[in-house]
């Protein structure tokens, strides 16, 4: 019986010494922060300490458990979000307020702790179709909690910061669209077709005869019921298919990729742009819209965020910088004709999707659970802040083969590209 009281009070003891260690360097780690920079947080501890990074805390943090504090020693954006995501804190303030202490943490011990940069992530037809199938196939009834009505999952297109959002996806259609020139009787495939707005549009709107593929099992039952429901299957179809399988040469007039080739991988993006060559007419256009990031090395974002998003958002997902898509659009024979950032727009979508979210979160926590509501809450509205603050970016370049070398009937402006406001009552 004493050996078996003695043990259990040695076990008492080490919980004991490692929770005395655990709070005696994260009050170490409080006075560092405080001496670099004041941030508007206040935490509180399971025992009632408070502890203040600046004068007028707008966040607080509330630590529960001694082994908690574990996130806050050397903290960057990937062990934050987990310890917020897997219910070990929890955390009062608005987003803005809430990622800017968060960057502040994270940036304070930055130079010590340099991001590890993912390359070379395997990009096998398996291994994409489950990280498409882990992003996408959650409900279609979840996505339709913070998207607009068309179900329009990428950057809007804002022609005014007030512009609703069901306003600025259907301008975005409109503008890409329309620098594709896409006429009525054009063969347009869209690669990545989300739930089908675009082909939809392309066919309704353009009279084009439209082709989609996507690699979700979700989007692509939700894309082939609306198309039906519309009456527009003689011209309109969408494919469950991957980009690399799709089958000849020289098939489509116009091709649009939006928000797909982010998951594409780096080692890949040849592969991608020689696939888009070789389904592109001799005298077509192609428009890519995506994400990239702002480091010139086509590492994930810094500061912990991309290893927070390729964990629990986006797994598989690789972020090229602009030159580097440009470089891999041009060896595999493309010829870039026209470049846009889309920065600012991309950071009033997401800021748009996450107040929808936060809106309805009663039904987002019915439908996903709370584990995968606050993944979606900190994404949504990390991704606003990261855009906002230029930690990525999101461009639309078109191009066409290099061989169309006096692209015949192409205007020599840019003003075809900007289409009239949308018409809403």
């Amino acid at each position: 019986m004493s050996i078996t009281v003695n043990r259990a009070q040695s076990l008492k003891t080490g919980v004991e010494m490692q929770s005395m260690l655990f709070e005696k360097r994260f009050i170490k780690a409080v006075e560092q922060f405080r001496a670099q920079a004041a941030l508007p947080l206040r935490i509180e501890l399971w025992n009632g300490r408070q502890f203040d990074f600046g004068s007028e805390p707008q966040v607080r943090v509330r630590i529960p458990t001694v082994g908690a504090l574990r996130y806050f020693i050397s903290p960057n954006l990937s062990k934050l979000g987990e310890a917020f995501v897997e219910g070990h804190i929890q955390v009062d303030g608005a987003p803005e307020h809430v990622f800017k202490v968060a960057e502040g943490l994270a940036r304070s011990v930055a130079q010590k702790f340099p991001s590890i940069f993912h390359w070379g992530t395997r990009h096998t037809r398996r291994i994409d179709r489950a990280a498409i199938e882990y992003h996408y196939d959650v409900s279609d009834d979840f996505y339709a909690l913070f998207l607009d009505p068309g179900m329009v999952y990428s950057c809007a297109y804002y022609q005014t910061e007030s512009d609703g959002l069901a306003r600025a996806q259907t301008q975005k259609l409109d503008h890409l669209l329309n620098k594709l020139r896409l006429k009525p009787g054009e063969k347009f495939l869209d690669i990545g077709s989300g739930w089908g707005a675009l082909v939809m549009r392309a066919v309704e709107k353009y009279g084009a005869v439209a082709t989609g593929i996507t690699l979700s099992r979700n989007q692509y039952d939700y894309s082939r019921r609306k198309i039906d429901e519309a009456g527009l299957a003689d011209r309109c179809q969408v494919l469950l298919c991957d980009y690399r399988d799709l089958p000849g040469s020289r098939v489509y007039d116009k091709i649009a990729s939006v928000g797909m080739f982010e998951h594409v991988g780096l080692k890949n993006l040849p592969v991608y742009f020689s696939t888009v060559h070789r389904l592109l007419r001799d005298g077509g256009l192609a428009l890519n819209h995506g994400i990239t990031t702002s480091d010139v090395r086509s590492g994930w974002m810094g500061l912990g965020a991309g290893d927070f998003i390729d964990r629990y958002v986006f797994p598989q997902g690789e972020l090229p910088h602009i030159s580097l898509a440009m470089e891999a659009m041009a060896g595999s024979g493309l010829e870039v004709l026209d470049v846009e950032s889309l920065r600012r727009h991309y950071a009033l979508t997401c800021d748009a999707w996450s107040k929808n979210l936060e809106k309805n979160s009663i039904d987002a926590l019915r439908i996903a659970g709370g584990r995968r509501y606050r993944i979606w809450q900190i994404y949504l509205a990390g991704c606003a802040y990261g855009f906002s603050k230029g930690w990525m970016n999101l461009y639309q370049v078109l191009c066409s083969k290099s061989c169309n070398t006096e692209l015949s009937g192409h205007p020599l402006r840019r003003d075809y590209m900007v289409a009239p406001p949308v018409a809403w009552a």
